[in-house]
């Protein structure tokens, strides 16, 4: 080696992934293998296998189902009012061809273009697939755009994405800390935080009974409402400190349904269901067919109560009289699925001059 060759500096290593952190890795930032299913399939598959979720996926409830009642059909019009992870739309696209369209919409910045991604990755162009940013009840507007008189189905699954409850960046869960922040649109409205800081003690008792049904929202309301809590730990433990007499098993399970009805207040939830529910019968085709998943009792009284006044006026000619649910083998293989109820309706083939 001449002296010349020995006076340069060494090349740099390039660097080296962290080593996967054990079999079961706890920071969802760490699930790289999770986060990249093309190159780490085997993984996947093995979580999957095991009842969960991968970290930065969405496994579509009740598919089947779904199907059965939508009975999508080569060329006909669809609407995924929740895109989500692109499951549910993923299915109906593929049975909707040739020939058939389907809209898209989610209202989440984030995790819509990631969708539009996977599905355009899989054949789908923008002749037979279109995503749109923006809620449910939104709809009309998008199909106006559009230039479509009307949907031949349109699916609505109301649950939060596996995707926003995994990320602790996105504070919809106490799983990792996180900021508590809660918006599905990130840049809109205020966070959760700014909302409890605002909110006087007999609002927030009438925000979990109305949002959660909680059974202990005279006692939790003061203890909550005024107060700053940066991260989604920090209510957490405010939450169990307030009710220190209450076994692990139902603190838990009254710190999810806090969670929830804050969710459902800084996204103005109820606001958007109804407004969807009022328009959804004009923005079918006639003998269109409409397909709503909820996952708590406040989303699905509301869907009950719509479909059934409906079908008392003539506008919907079919509605299911029971909730159906996910079977034995989905709530097992994806316990996520467990509390999801499915209602359904085919719009008449006319409806009424003056319904009431």
């Amino acid at each position: 080696m001449t002296d010349e060759t020995a006076s340069q500096p060494a090349s740099p290593r390039p660097k080296r992934r962290p080593r996967y952190p054990g079999r079961n890795p706890r920071s969802f930032e760490e699930k790289y293998k999770e986060h990249d299913p093309e190159r780490y399939a085997d993984t996947v598959e093995k979580i999957i296998a095991s009842g969960k979720t991968p970290a930065g996926m969405h496994r579509p409830v009740m598919a089947r189902e779904i199907l059965e009642v939508l009975a999508p059909k080569p060329g006909e019009i669809a609407v995924d009012c929740t895109l989500g992870f692109g499951g549910h739309a993923r299915e109906l696209l593929a049975r909707i061809q040739p020939g058939g369209r389907l809209l898209g919409l989610d209202a989440d910045p984030a995790e819509l273009p990631k969708a539009e991604a996977r599905l355009r990755a899989l054949g789908f162009g923008a002749n037979n697939f279109t995503a749109h940013r923006s809620n449910f009840a939104g709809l009309p507007q998008i199909l106006a755009a559009g230039g479509i008189a009307g949907a031949d189905m349109i699916l609505a699954d109301l649950g939060v994405s596996s995707m926003q409850l995994d990320d602790p960046r996105r504070g919809f869960s106490t799983k990792n800390e996180g900021p508590l922040d809660m918006r599905m649109n990130p840049s809109r409205g205020q966070p959760a935080s700014a909302f409890l800081a605002r909110v006087r003690p007999d609002d927030l008792e009438t925000v979990l009974i109305e949002n959660a049904d909680e059974a202990r929202a005279a006692a939790l309301a003061p203890v909550l409402a005024g107060r700053s809590f940066a991260t989604t730990t920090a209510l957490a433990g405010a939450i169990r400190a307030a009710l220190p007499r209450l076994n692990k098993e139902d603190c838990d399970l009254t710190v999810r349904r806090v969670f929830q009805a804050l969710r459902i207040a800084v996204n103005d939830e109820f606001s958007a269901l109804e407004t969807f529910l009022r328009l959804l019968p004009a923005c079918l085709n006639p003998g269109g067919r409409a397909a709503i998943l909820t996952f708590h009792s406040g989303e699905d009284r509301r869907v009950k109560k719509s479909f059934e006044a409906g079908f008392r006026d003539g506008v919907y000619k079919e509605i299911a009289r029971e909730v159906v649910r996910p079977g034995a083998d989905e709530r097992h293989a994806n316990p996520r699925s467990a509390p999801a109820k499915l209602r359904w309706a085919v719009k008449a083939p006319f409806i009424p001059d003056n319904p009431v």
